[in-house]
């Protein structure tokens, strides 16, 4: 399974402004992942792909989607990619994948809560997860185990 970030347009089918049976459809229709929310009107709906432990936050403001997030899978082998501008952010080390965005000339800020921010795409990326991800010789998350993409950061 292949997701594809598409700043300030969405995620995969997922499109920002789709309502939340727009989206269900879209889910739906993809096959991959199971909705695990049924509120007609939700504020959120979370999305699982059972084989490999990803989650998908869907954030809805007004009846309209307004955000995605989502959670590194667990199972290191699952066969699951989420690209942005052709690199996979859960696979590639968070070290070289900045580095990567800043080469392609995408302003990046960091803050103190671990938090990064590409402002123009409107994405933030985080490794910040108590989940025992891959580390590196320092100890510290190799990869990123979350990103957001909304209409506004």
């Amino acid at each position: 399974m292949a997701l594809e970030l598409l700043p300030l347009v969405g995620v995969g089918p997922l499109r920002l402004g789709m309502s939340a049976q727009e989206a269900r459809d879209a889910v739906q229709a993809w096959g991959l992942l199971r909705v695990a929310s049924s509120d007609p009107e939700p504020g959120q709906i979370l999305l699982k792909h059972d084989a490999s432990g990803l989650n998908v936050m869907l954030g809805f403001t007004k009846g309209a989607l307004s955000g995605v997030e989502l959670f590194r899978f667990f199972d290191e082998d699952a066969d699951v990619r989420v690209l942005l501008d052709g690199l996979d952010v859960f696979r590639t080390p968070s070290v070289d994948l900045f580095e990567l965005f800043a080469e392609r000339g995408h302003e990046i800020t960091e803050n103190d809560l671990g938090f990064d921010e590409l402002p123009e795409l409107k994405i933030v990326l985080a490794n910040q997860s108590s989940y025992e991800y891959p580390v590196d010789e320092d100890g510290d998350p190799l990869y990123y185990d979350y990103v957001r993409l909304a209409d506004q950061i």
